[in-house]
């Protein structure tokens, strides 16, 4: 069947009648005649024509034709005086071709032939080529002009390809056919692709460098939408737009589907890559050098490629071909080329005039069918240094030239696309709306939805999350909860949320009413938020669990580690009012009455040796967030940040207000944390996290910083993994996370184990804190409740002395390409009880 495949590209290809002809076939390595060294990247040529192909790092080639008259080929490489060969017609042949050094290219003789193991940086004129490039790159980026002012149109277009006949003809596909288009076999992988995506995009860009401002004017905007209660169109939107950002090819970092290259002009760029000089473009003014570049470890986010600099005394890049390595430690990839293309303007300066970048996707790197994306570029209408007018900087960053109407006809792209658009391009807009309207595909995205989000959609109403609907602990035993929440069908300003729960073993009910009025007509979970919201919760929780975007009943999560009996019965009263604004600052207000009673193992006692029943709490609560250029994709449940290098800030002020709504208490209580990822090039990143907090006031211990322990077998980035619950509370503390992932940088070095594209991770969290001694019932007696104990006597609970408390990990991740697996030590307070030393958690983490 394969053969039968292949064969059919084959004719597909190249004719019938190709089948049928002599072909003369000629494979064989270019050497240095005194040396016998190997010279890569060899330009190989038959005689008298461009068609030809290049030797590659080891000087190897093949190249083949079916053409009879093609008996003599040529090698020319910069340095050696060019080599003409006679071949055999019709025949499959090696041969060893031996090149002479010019006699005016002495000096690049040692340097530019190709040894592995003699390469070096020293006085390799392709090195310092690219050190001339580096040294001007900060004259060639546009950021270091005074002003620029360009018009820029983008194109984003997703296909699924490598589609055989027999995938297309399946009867589950009788009526999409429609959908598929026959493509160039020697484009694609297979006959057919299947467009599932398109978008374009219209901006007026301006920049200024002092002071440095930025500005947006969107022309127009247009997108394939799906239907709105299955798909986040918005969110679908950033995400590829965070996989295929801007490529500005002078910095140090290029980021591509979230991961981070190394620019081959990178500062640090001839420690990781090998550069030739392969040839010089002499009928171009000025004149070009075309500078090839590979990296020098295979696995390592680096490009192979190259670069046109120009011979001007600027040595800026007017073009550069990148791709990357068939075993780079990139996973879902099989491919990747990226072309950019700069024009000069009057000045001679280079702007960047067109880039294309096409990612090809797969499960399997090798076969089978995948998806390609890809996203061209166009720049055009450049005007350098020249004024601007204030007005262009005084609103907005990014506005829109017609407020809330960019969403354009096809008339208008006809006449303002920089870019041509295929007929077969634009017939994705309306096979999207058609596909729509097959019941089929409603049915399958209803269902996918359910399957990814948790949540089935029954016409206004919205049951879930299903993964909440068993769960079990000791408290309770097993839990059945059903429930779910109204949506934008039903009413664009009213929403109501609820569920219902049992516990078959203390054979209580639990459940949730919420009822909430949205300003914005918009659904009060999507961006920007801004509603108000009254609730009441009876239900359980673990003291110091804080989960991360998940339930905390989720039947997951119910295997937990150690002595898990401790439980709260709460009382939530809540009203609270949430504005979320543009640029993604947002504050809340919240009013809340908590009557909290203990269960299981866990009791409250008085320092009088009374025991306390119910503990009820008010408080008045005001909190900020600034999320600065924040993306996120929308769920049904929550939406989920795309992480990039900006830092997000939080910042909570609660005040506690006794006999208000039979509050017994009064307090403040200040906390904030700020989190930011680091990109250290070819190091990886690191997730960082500061927080703190400081209580003022006279409390006992349910009412203090439960700090967030984690007794599940999940990895939680921002939990304490070998912490129990309720070990620790304090009245002050100071937190520090730092989790960071090499990508491999180490491993991909490594013989025989970088083929299984691992990846190093390594954590430290260090917490630092205490009780004052008004607060601590080991020091005073008077209002503050005892620790709750062991059978044996021993506290279950305690407060930090002078060291931190400290844990750390190393892990592995990329395993199966989902899983990381965490070795995690907890380093000091190892004398207190049911603490483990040793531990071993995993994650599930879908990535690039």
């Amino acid at each position: 069947m394969f053969k039968y495949i292949w064969g059919i590209l084959f004719l597909s290809l190249f004719g019938i009648n190709s089948v049928f002809a002599q072909k003369t076939i000629v494979s064989g390595v270019v050497k240095d005649v005194t040396t016998k060294e190997t010279i890569p990247f060899a330009n190989v040529f038959f005689n008298g024509t461009q068609a030809g192909t290049q030797a590659n790092i080891d000087g190897v080639f093949t190249i083949s034709t079916t053409n009879a008259q093609y008996n003599i080929l040529k090698f020319v490489y910069m340095g050696y005086e060019t080599k003409l060969v006679t071949i055999a017609v019709g025949k499959t042949q090696r041969i060893e071709v031996l090149m002479t050094p010019s006699a005016k290219a002495l000096k690049e003789i040692v340097v530019t032939k190709k040894n592995k193991a003699k390469y070096s940086n020293k006085e390799n004129p392709a090195v310092e080529l690219i050190r001339n490039v580096i040294a001007h790159k900060d004259d060639n980026r546009v950021k270091e002009l005074n002003t620029v002012s360009y018009r820029k149109y983008e194109k984003m277009t997703f296909s699924m390809d490598n589609i055989s006949d027999k995938f297309r003809n399946n009867r589950l596909f009788k009526n999409y056919q429609f959908l598929f288009q026959e493509q160039d076999t020697s484009k694609f992988g297979g006959k057919y692709i299947l467009p599932v995506y398109i978008e374009e995009r219209l901006t007026d860009n301006f920049y200024r460098k002092n002071p440095n401002f930025n500005k947006i004017i969107v022309l127009g905007e247009k997108q394939a939408e799906f239907d709105k209660r299955y798909v986040d169109n918005k969110g679908l939107q950033n995400y590829f737009k965070r996989m295929y950002e801007d490529i500005d090819i002078y910095a140090n970092n290029i980021s591509i589907i979230s991961n981070d290259f190394l620019s081959p002009i990178a500062a640090s760029a001839p420690t990781f890559y090998k550069y030739f000089i392969t040839d010089t473009i002499k009928n171009t003014e000025p004149k070009l050098v075309e500078l090839s570049f590979f990296a020098r470890n295979k696995g390592d986010m680096l490009f192979n490629g190259k670069l046109y600099v120009t011979l001007d005394g600027k040595y800026a890049v007017k073009r550069a071909r990148l791709s990357v390595n068939k075993d780079i430690n990139l996973n879902f990839v099989r491919g990747m080329n990226i072309d950019l293309d700069f024009d000069a303007d009057e000045n001679r300066h280079y702007n960047l005039s067109k880039s294309h970048l096409s990612v090809d996707f797969g499960i399997n790197k090798e076969k089978g069918f995948g998806f390609v994306g890809d996203r061209t570029v166009s720049y055009k209408d450049y005007a350098i240094n020249r004024p601007l007018p204030d007005s262009v900087f005084i609103e907005e960053k990014v506005t829109s030239a017609e407020p809330k109407q960019v969403l354009k006809g096809e008339g208008f792209w006809e006449q303002n696309r920089l870019d041509t658009i295929s007929s077969n391009q634009l017939s994705i807009y309306k096979n999207i709306d058609s596909l729509q309207n097959i019941r089929s595909f409603r049915r399958t995205m209803k269902y996918g939805t359910l399957l990814i989000a948790g949540y089935q959609n029954l016409g206004g109403y919205d049951m879930g999350p299903f993964n909440t609907f068993y769960s079990f602990n000791n408290v309770e035993g097993f839990r059945l909860r059903v429930g779910g929440r109204t949506t934008t069908e039903l009413s664009k300003k009213w929403y109501f949320e609820n569920y219902l729960a049992y516990g078959f073993n203390d054979q209580k009910i639990k459940y949730y009413l919420s009822g909430a009025y949205a300003f914005n007509n918009k659904s009060i979970y999507t961006f920007p938020q801004h509603f108000i919201r009254a609730s009441f919760q009876r239900d359980t929780k673990i003291p110091g669990q804080e989960l991360q975007f998940v339930q905390e009943d989720n039947i997951l999560l119910s295997f937990k580690r150690g002595v898990n009996d401790m439980l709260l019965y709460n009382d939530f009263y809540k009203l609270e009012y949430i504005k979320e604004f543009e640029n993604h600052f947002s504050y809340g207000l919240q009013l809340k009455k908590w009557t909290q009673s203990p269960a299981g193992g866990l009791y409250y006692q008085a320092s009088s040796g009374d025991f306390v029943s119910k503990l009820t709490t008010s408080e008045v609560a005001f909190n900020l967030r600034y999320a600065p250029n924040e993306k996120f994709y929308q769920g049904r449940a929550y939406r989920t940040s795309f992480v990039n290098k900006y830092p997000i800030f939080n910042l909570r002020y609660s005040l506690g207000l006794k006999d208000v709504l039979g509050g017994e208490y009064n307090y403040h209580n200040l906390n904030g944390s700020i989190d930011k990822r680091f990109y250290l090039s070819q190091l990886g990143y690191s997730d960082v996290r500061l927080e703190g907090s400081y209580i003022f006031g006279k409390l006992p211990f349910p009412l203090l910083s439960i700090h967030r322990a984690n007794q599940t077998y999940a990895y939680q980035v921002y939990s304490y993994n070998l912490m129990n619950f309720l070990e620790f509370v304090s009245d002050h503390y100071a937190g520090v996370f730092v989790d960071h992932s090499f990508n491999g940088f180490f491993l991909n070095k490594i013989p025989l184990i970088k083929h299984l594209k691992l990846r190093e991770a390594v954590s430290i969290k260090a917490l630092f804190g205490g009780l004052r001694d008004e607060n601590n019932p080991n020091l005073t007696s008077d209002g503050t409740y005892k620790f709750p104990l062991f059978d044996n006597g021993q506290s279950r609970t305690n407060s930090l002395g002078k060291a931190p408390y400290l844990e750390g990990s190393v892990g592995l991740s990329n395993i199966f390409k989902v899983l990381r697996v965490d070795l995690v030590k907890r380093i000091n307070y190892l004398d207190h009880p049911e603490v483990s030393e040793w531990g071993i958690r995993t994650r599930i983490k879908f990535d690039f």
